[in-house]
């Protein structure tokens, strides 16, 4: 199964046009969101062209196809107008012999981390900043944001395909890979 892993939407209807075009390129199966869907948040700036019922009509279109973890922008009346589970803290995903611990973040993070063990993967959002650290007993992976990058780093997404991370800008541009085979 090809994933299509996406963080920190916004409520930007401009980069989640973009994002379903990139999932619609890459031919996933699946998109994982990693939250922070509809509201933009008191510190961060209104993402360009705002407008969260624009991003839940394009993707209550997919929510077939949506696997989605809570965000700290998140709450339960945005649960009301999507179609896909939004409220869960963390999803656990089987890649192989690797466990993926997928989250927002602002809950379970480095700091703080959920029922993780050696060679596991902690994924998630909430810093809106691309990263693959290698920990003593984990890997720790960030998609970035799809609307809202931080440290000037791109507006973009992650794909897991066969073992495979690959952090791509929205216009499908590699930035970087991390197999996760052999570890």
């Amino acid at each position: 199964m090809k994933w299509f892993i996406a963080s920190d939407l916004h409520g930007s209807e401009f980069y989640t046009k973009q994002m379903i075009t990139a999932f619609e390129r890459e031919n996933a199966d699946k998109i994982l969101i990693l939250g922070d869907i509809l509201y933009h948040g008191p510190r961060n700036d209104l993402p360009k062209d705002y407008a969260p019922k624009s991003v839940i009509e394009i993707l209550n279109k997919y929510s077939d196809k949506i696997l989605c973890v809570r965000g700290n922008c998140d709450t339960e009346v945005d649960q009301m107008v999507l179609n896909f589970p939004i409220m869960a803290d963390y999803a656990v995903i089987c890649e192989g012999n690797t466990l993926i611990y997928a989250t927002h973040g602002h809950i379970h993070n480095c700091e703080n981390l959920p029922p993780i063990n050696k060679g596991d993967i902690l994924l998630h959002g909430h810093t809106h900043i691309p990263a693959c650290i290698i920990k003593d007993n984990y890997i720790y992976i960030n998609p970035g944001s799809v609307s809202i990058p931080k440290e000037n780093s791109h507006h973009g997404y992650l794909t897991l395909y066969n073992g495979l991370f690959i952090w791509k800008d929205l216009d499908g541009n590699i930035i970087k890979q991390y197999s996760i085979i052999g570890e």
